[in-house]
């Protein structure tokens, strides 16, 4: 066997891991953006196969069986609408997106924790309204004690957000990674060039 031939044979799995498939609901709106929805090709072929989704864009690559040949999907649509949830589950993730990944108190970004701004200390509960991103050196600073009493200010209050809310706040963090057949379908709001 010819080894450059061997070489090329062994790395062409791992470069096909390397072709997701950007997932849209029925109404071609991602299932989320914020992880956006990405499903692998191997995911995606097999719900192909299965009549479970329809192609809308694909890869330069092919993938073949012995039988068949198909090119990767880069884009695909769910055949059925997915009822998107309302109820926005209270998470460290989504707090940290509703407050856009910065401190609530001095507008840090990076290596974050969360604060209770009523302390628990003082009966403060954890809920939305209750809790906030900080940076380490705000909440340490704020410890236990009242706004008043540490001498600091919230950016906004505290809300529990929506579940579209939060949806739109995913669309301003995109992945590092975006393939050019995702961009009409990720931001749809964003103004055209003339």
């Amino acid at each position: 066997m010819d080894g450059e031939f061997r070489t090329e044979f062994v790395r062409e799995p791992a470069a096909l891991r390397q072709n997701p498939a950007l997932v849209l609901n029925a109404d071609f709106r991602p299932l989320s953006y914020y992880p956006l929805s990405l499903w692998s090709w191997q995911d995606a072929v097999k719900a192909v196969y299965l009549d479970r989704v329809d192609i809308v864009a694909e890869y330069e690559h092919t993938v073949r069986s012995p039988s068949t040949e198909i090119r990767i999907p880069s884009v695909i649509v769910l055949k059925d609408f997915v009822k998107p949830q309302k109820r926005v589950a209270f998470t460290r993730f989504n707090l940290f997106l509703r407050d856009e990944f910065c401190c609530q108190y001095c507008g840090a970004k990076g290596d974050l924790t969360f604060d209770h701004v009523v302390p628990r200390a003082s009966g403060g509960i954890t809920s939305w309204e209750n809790v906030v991103a900080a940076c380490s050196k705000c909440n340490l600073r704020k410890g236990s004690k009242s706004l008043r009493q540490a001498g600091m200010s919230l950016q906004k209050s505290p809300r529990q957000p929506g579940a579209e809310q939060l949806r739109n706040m995913g669309r301003k963090f995109p992945p590092n990674y975006l393939h050019e057949s995702w961009l009409d379908f990720l931001y749809w709001d964003a103004e055209l060039e003339a």
